[in-house]
């Protein structure tokens, strides 16, 4: 080896996921701060199951996961990443907080349904009807883990916490899959490919 060779310390794949991780926990971030009261549920209305929806699809499994992981390990550490600016672990440890763990879970559950593998495949080459699926399911995921979480904290009935925290969000989350949908199917994202 040469002194003008350069070493590869780390592939550029994983530095491409790296980085599509960050623009995922970032548009999470983002989302985040539409939030809206929502008088049937102590959540607020926000646009952050649109962040899970992306990390699952377009980064599978593990990279998907790891955005919303990030995403969740900022937001403790204070930064005012979660609904209505808010950040620190006493977000995580309230009434909503299940939401927030739920959505790594969410988003592996997606990636693995979509992508049966760890690296992500290109969506164009995955059944529209596999996505949706996928989607729903990971929702389920979020609305379950938000859920328990919600009666354990507050010490309500299950079913209680399951109507406030998932029944009442499926045709805002559903409209919002729907928005998901278009933008992976119709544009760029479906055809983006990562450096080989």
């Amino acid at each position: 080896m040469t002194e003008y060779e350069s070493v590869e310390l780390v592939e550029e794949r994983t530095v491409w996921y790296l980085a599509a991780s960050v623009v995922v926990a970032v548009l999470t971030a983002v989302f985040a701060q539409v939030a809206v009261p929502y008088p049937l549920s102590p959540a607020p209305l926000t646009l952050q199951t649109m962040g899970v929806y992306l990390a699952g699809l377009l980064l599978g499994p593990v990279w998907g996961a790891f955005a919303l992981v990030l995403y969740a390990l900022v937001g403790i550490a204070g930064a005012p990443v979660f609904a209505g600016a808010s950040g620190g672990l006493g977000v995580v440890a309230g009434p909503t907080g299940g939401f927030i763990i739920g959505f790594p879970v969410a988003a592996a559950v997606i990636g693995a349904i979509v992508h049966r593998q760890v690296e992500p495949r290109r969506l164009d080459e995955v059944a529209i009807t596999l996505q949706v699926v996928a989607l729903l399911v990971g929702l389920v995921v979020v609305y379950a883990v938000g859920s328990v979480w919600l009666a354990f904290v507050t010490d309500q009935p299950l079913t209680t916490a399951v109507v406030q925290n998932g029944v009442v969000f499926v045709p805002g989350d559903a409209l919002k899959a729907a928005a998901v949908m278009s933008l992976v199917t119709g544009g760029y994202l479906t055809h983006a490919r990562v450096a080989e």
